[in-house]
């Protein structure tokens, strides 16, 4: 029987081999059978580590270490979104990757993006997420335990919603909490190779 103490050295393994990638690539490491408890302890671990992303779901976890795309990506999505909000004047509070957990419910996540909208709360109302690998825990049903409004994928060049609606998440065109974004729109814009160019341009779009 493996002790608590190898599993979490198992775990600070796993980690720093992530860290040794190469920009370009995404590492992912999926780990079953990890309590609660060694869950928390390896969050304490990586606390100066912006570099590695920790999800968690009923005693599975996975480790992963982004590539240098999925950076992009998810720093271009916060951009432009942002400016979506300064340009509309929608007050919102930008939660960046916040680790989110709930003990009750053995879920814990930290989104590429999150943002609470109009107030400041305890829970985003928007999370996103940039997938780049397949497979491994489902997000979704972490988001859902906790209670996120939307969720919002962007995967191969495209953006999916889901909303939740009584206590389920339902696969829509278009945000609950922001229905007048033109979501084909924001996508055209996601894909610029010039993200410069893009916030500019997306920002006069969207002012006329």
């Amino acid at each position: 029987m493996v002790s608590t103490i190898d599993k979490l050295e198992h775990l600070k393994n796993l980690v720093n081999l992530a860290k040794l990638k190469d920009a370009e690539s995404e590492v992912v490491f999926q780990i079953n059978n990890i309590s609660w408890n060694q869950y928390e302890k390896l969050l304490c671990l990586l606390e100066d580590s912006s570099r590695i992303k920790i999800k968690y779901l009923q005693e599975n976890l996975v480790i992963m270490s982004p590539s240098r795309i999925h950076e992009f990506d998810k720093k271009i999505i916060g951009i432009l979104l942002e400016a979506y909000f300064f340009t509309k004047k929608i007050r919102f509070y930008p939660l960046g990757s916040t680790t989110f957990k709930n003990q009750i419910i053995q879920r814990g996540i930290e989104p590429d993006q999150c943002y609470c909208i109009n107030t400041n709360k305890d829970i985003p109302d928007i999370a996103i997420e940039v997938i780049v690998p397949s497979g491994g825990i489902n997000s979704l049903e972490i988001y859902q335990g906790l209670g996120v409004k939307e969720v919002w994928f962007w995967e191969r060049k495209k953006l999916s919603i889901y909303v939740l609606e009584n206590e389920n998440y339902t696969k829509m065109n278009n945000s609950s909490l922001l229905p007048d974004l033109d979501i084909n729109l924001f996508t055209d814009y996601l894909c610029y190779d010039e993200p410069f160019d893009a916030v500019l341009e997306f920002q006069q779009k969207i002012s006329s």
